[in-house]
């Protein structure tokens, strides 16, 4: 069982974080910390309409939270809002529910599905997902009501 959870495939995500960093100057950030384990991810993004033009995040967590942000760095350049949420509310659906992997370029976190069967992993899996569909909201308030004034 463990080994599912931890595969060479999630490791190696694992090991090779993108976007790693903070951005000098977001449209927004958000911060994420699960309280059962202290993983904690901050996001910062800049978005060009409701996209993500730059994305870089801080990552303390375990494996299974870097693998899931490994993930969400590879392809979150280019995703709108819509796609983020969707990708966010399918991975927590897969976890907690059961229910078929994400689709489209996080498809990826299909890799994370043994993690349903340890709920105590959940959160820490889900942060940088949370933590990016509140940044890239939070920009895309930000920038629209700056470019209606």
């Amino acid at each position: 069982m463990i080994d599912d959870l931890y595969s060479a495939k999630v490791l190696k995500l694992a090991a090779n974080l993108p976007r790693v960093g903070r951005l000098s100057a977001p449209h927004a950030s958000a911060e994420k910390v699960s309280k059962l384990c202290g993983s904690r991810v901050v996001v910062d993004v800049m978005v060009e309409g409701d996209r993500v033009a730059d994305f870089a995040q801080d990552v303390k967590a375990c494996a299974l939270g870097q693998a899931s942000a490994a993930v969400l760095g590879a392809s979150v350049v280019g995703a709108s809002l819509a796609e983020i949420e969707m990708a966010r509310d399918a991975f927590r659906a897969m976890l907690k529910e059961g229910g078929a992997p994400p689709e489209g370029r996080f498809a990826d976190l299909a890799m994370l599905a043994p993690v349903k069967d340890y709920p105590a992993r959940h959160t820490s899996t889900l942060l940088a997902f949370e933590a990016a569909a509140e940044a890239v909201r939070r920009a895309v308030e930000r920038t629209s009501r700056a470019g209606a004034a």
